[in-house]
């Protein structure tokens, strides 16, 4: 999968890391690029084609697939942070986390699968997270959202291997975006994570582990869950 001179779409392009997409996209040479959010008013990318899109709404997403037939790049990124329990949390807000990253997810990839085997395979990225792979205290929702959105990712992947669409999915920490206003830890810079991400697109990656800390994650799933947990069932 080459940038340069594809038709890419970014989901939430109007900030953070779709902003950084759809601008890195351009930089790269892309031909056209679909920038959609559910507001597009607020996408003020030069060169971009904006597109309105909440893909949590079927019509939404089937409108913006008869209207961008020549996509050969599908960039998942629209997410939300609840930051909800399980046990004690509105289920509402678990059910938008779910409806978000695993439903949206999955409608824009079965509404884009028929355009991208047409236009010759191309490739659909999925912007996961460490969180994919452990839970956190005051954000199991968004950490069961992202697990089951990593598990489409691999489903996906077997499913439209067959039309030659490569999936690819992006994990990551935490970034420097508004999604993380108020997180005191260290954060990344969103162009690093964007570049990492395409890089790995054109590479033929299944998978972009971006920082040291969601490659220490992945690789505590191998051991006793105790010895992650240890200060979370102890403290």
């Amino acid at each position: 999968m080459k940038i340069t001179d594809s038709v890419a779409l970014v989901t939430g392009a109007n900030r953070g890391l779709g902003r950084q997409f759809a601008r890195q996209l351009l930089e790269r040479g892309a031909r056209k690029v679909y920038a959609t959010a559910r507001t597009p008013e607020k996408i003020d990318i030069p060169g971009v084609e904006t597109l309105r899109l909440d893909i949590t709404d079927p019509a939404s997403v089937a409108a913006v697939a008869s209207a961008a037939t020549d996509v050969d790049l599908l960039i998942n990124n629209a997410g939300v942070s609840t930051y909800t329990n399980l046990v004690t949390g509105d289920l509402d807000r678990i059910r938008l986390e779910l409806d978000t990253h695993f439903y949206g997810t999955l409608a824009m990839i079965r509404a884009f699968a028929p355009l991208l085997a047409a236009n010759g395979g191309g490739a659909i990225l999925n912007v996961l997270s460490a969180l994919s792979w452990f839970s956190y205290d005051g954000a199991n929702a968004y950490a069961v959202a992202k697990a089951a959105e990593w598990s489409l990712t691999n489903g996906v992947r077997l499913e439209l291997a067959k039309q030659r669409t490569l999936v690819t999915g992006v994990h990551l920490g935490a970034a420097d975006t508004d999604m993380m206003a108020g997180y005191d830890g260290p954060l990344l810079d969103p162009a690093q994570v964007v570049r990492a991400a395409l890089d790995g697109v054109e590479a033929g990656r299944l998978e972009v582990v971006v920082d040291e800390w969601s490659a220490t994650v992945k690789a505590a799933l191998s051991r006793d869950p105790h010895e992650f947990y240890r200060s979370s069932l102890t403290a």
